[in-house]
């Protein structure tokens, strides 16, 4: 079943990151996702998210005001 990952966040350094870690975990290991980048701040505050890069699997908040590993994304993914 697809998954849909949403990275919140303006576009800064962290989120940017957390966008490519995310997309090369879903690579790596052939998950099936939809990756969607939210740089809307109200969109954003619609999860009541103060802190980013926040990530949504599913719209459950995973990470907040944080880059996750590579390990911690999959656990997110399985």
């Amino acid at each position: 079943m697809s998954k849909t990952i949403k990275i919140l966040g303006t576009g800064c350094p962290k989120c940017k990151t957390t966008t490519a870690l995310i997309e090369e975990v879903v690579k790596e290991n052939n998950i099936d996702a939809e990756i969607i980048k939210v740089e809307d701040i109200m969109e954003i505050m619609q999860y009541n998210v103060l802190s980013t890069p926040a990530v949504v699997v599913d719209e459950e908040i995973k990470v907040k005001g944080r880059v996750p590993s590579k390990t911690e994304i999959l656990e997110y993914l399985k």
